[in-house]
């Protein structure tokens, strides 16, 4: 780049979004970048970074690749793939925005960049095996609600529900405030500073949903620079990862409700928390990108001992 953006070569050579695009992924993939905040290869990092700062639709590229991009727009472009590079942050964090089926929340450097497969269930309906009646529904506990995504998900999916969102963090608390009222959902969601369940008192909840941390310290102390970019907090979770997944399976009885449920997401650690709970009656959950990988259980679970089992399949 030269001295300035402006100066740039490429402002007056790249004028459609197709070259941007083709110039965004061959700097990308030359930078060896990592993925996973949304993306998952160079060309999709490209297209979100490419119509989110032209403020086009995320999920629609093919319309605009023809469309010519203005001298200024061209210099956003320019800047912001730079950024990109230089900074090894995660594209929504450069954007201040990140999407889950479709729903966009604003996310800076304070909060994770969401992304969970439990909001995926929210959205498409996938909590089925889990919660067969889902007008019965009418409190919801999201635990480690980060900036608010899966508590705002949750009041859309169960709009009689009162939702509580809960975290350790008040930074965190700060953007979920910010997500919260730009849904228009401040008189359905309240916030919580809370670790955990310990400042809940005896409040019991018929959905307890959360999206803990749950990566192991090993895993933790690997990460690329674009994982570094994100909170520790929000990664780490002991030695095995399953620190505060522990927690929440021996404190969660006491806040569900007689016919209440517990969803918790926990990446790969299914085969660590089936060894240190083998009674536990798990109902493992999964999407189409994931198997296995969020587990479900009712109160009664947690003093019947049932046999673990899988969706479909007889208890």
């Amino acid at each position: 780049m030269s001295s300035g953006v402006h100066d740039d070569e490429r402002i007056e050579t790249l004028t459609t979004v197709r070259d941007w695009l083709r110039h965004a992924v061959s700097r990308f993939t030359a930078a060896d970048l990592v993925y996973g905040h949304g993306t998952t290869t160079a060309l999709d990092e490209a297209a979100f970074l490419i119509l989110e700062t032209l403020r086009l639709p995320v999920d629609s590229l093919e319309p605009w690749l023809d469309a010519r991009v203005l001298r200024d727009e061209r210099c956003a472009l320019a800047a912001i793939i730079d950024a990109r590079i230089a900074t090894r942050k995660p594209a929504p964090y450069l954007t201040k925005s990140a999407y889950i089926q479709g729903h966009r929340f604003y996310v800076d450097e304070r909060v994770i960049v969401p992304r969970s497969y439990l909001g995926e269930m929210l959205c498409g309906g996938d909590l089925e095996a889990a919660i067969p009646d889902p007008s019965a529904i009418s409190s919801i506990l999201d635990l480690c609600t980060g900036g608010g995504s899966l508590a705002i998900l949750a009041a859309l999916a169960f709009p009689d529900a009162q939702v509580t969102a809960a975290d350790i963090s008040d930074d965190a608390l700060a953007v979920a405030r910010r997500n919260v009222t730009d849904y228009g959902l401040d008189d359905r969601i309240t916030l919580m500073r809370t670790d955990l369940f310990e400042s809940l008192a005896d409040a019991r909840f018929d959905l307890i949903l959360s999206n803990p941390p749950y990566v192991t310290a090993d895993a933790v102390a690997a990460f690329p620079p674009e994982y570094t970019a994100e909170p520790k907090l929000a990664h780490l979770g002991g030695d095995d990862g399953m620190d505060l997944v522990r927690r929440i399976l021996a404190e969660a009885p006491r806040h569900l409700t007689p016919h209440g449920t517990l969803v918790v997401e926990i990446g790969q650690g299914r085969a660590t928390i089936v060894a240190a709970c083998p009674d536990l009656p798990f109902l493992w959950l999964s999407t189409e990108d994931s198997d296995g990988e969020v587990f479900a259980l009712d109160a009664s679970a947690f003093s019947s001992k049932k046999k673990a089992r899988s969706p479909g399949k007889a208890p």
